[in-house]
């Protein structure tokens, strides 16, 4: 049983700036609070509401002092229709079979996020990843986390995703696949899946995380229609 969670008790901290991932010549700061054993659950979820992001058990959203590009996107999954370019998405990962499971880190899921982060992020902190520091990134969560693995006919690991279950909706907190496999357009296709589950679960949302109009590597997000974006003012439509 969890105690009653308090907002007003949590702690925030700011980082240091450092170089936007994201947009060239900005600076990034991030503000960012601890997610607990007994609370974290609930701060989870009442934080990711007002546009925070959990990564392992820190939940964290920008803070720069300069820009405020960067905006929590969520699906509104019952309304989401395939176009065709999605059907075809589909229809080429037929074969994929997809199973959940608990917050368990394997050595075959290891193995695809290095080769993932090898291709993908070369440069990037977590490619000196370790299956210790794996382990702790998927088994040391204080929320209520799955592993969403996606298998071909073969039963080969090709996808994998980090999901976080919401009072009103999933959160993909990280993916990874396998990158050869460049005709399946895995990505796209965990999203897909990931708005499927949520519809046959009766949950309103799926939330991508933080997009940021600009920026090339966030493009791909608003794609998937009917979508909202967190402003000051709340969560908008975005026609």
């Amino acid at each position: 049983m969890s105690r009653h969670f308090d907002p007003n008790d949590l702690q925030f901290y700011i980082t240091l700036p450092a170089p936007c991932p994201y947009l060239d010549g900005e600076m990034e700061r991030k503000i960012f609070t601890p997610l607990e054993p007994l609370d974290g659950p609930h701060v989870n979820d009442y934080l990711t509401h007002s546009g925070f992001r959990r990564s392992q058990n820190v939940i964290y959203r920008p803070a720069c002092e300069t820009c405020h590009a960067c905006h929590s996107l969520r699906v509104k999954a019952p309304a989401f229709k395939l176009g065709s370019s999605f059907k075809r998405t589909v229809k080429t990962n037929a074969d994929i079979t997809r199973t959940v499971n608990e917050a368990f880190a394997t050595r075959e899921q290891y193995d695809l996020l290095g080769r993932y982060l090898h291709s993908r992020h070369p440069e990037g902190g977590m490619n000196e990843m370790d299956f210790e520091r794996y382990e702790l990134m998927v088994e040391d969560c204080a929320a209520r986390t799955e592993i969403f693995e996606y298998r071909d006919n073969t039963g080969r690991l090709v996808a994998c995703c980090i999901t976080d279950t919401l009072r009103d909706g999933l959160s993909m907190v990280y993916s990874f696949f396998d990158i050869t496999q460049t005709k399946r357009s895995l990505g796209n296709y965990m999203i897909l899946d990931h708005i499927d589950a949520c519809t046959k679960a009766g949950l309103s949302f799926l939330y991508l995380g933080y997009w940021v109009k600009n920026s090339p590597k966030m493009s791909y997000k608003a794609r998937f229609k009917p979508h909202q974006v967190l402003r000051k003012i709340g969560w908008c439509n975005v026609d």
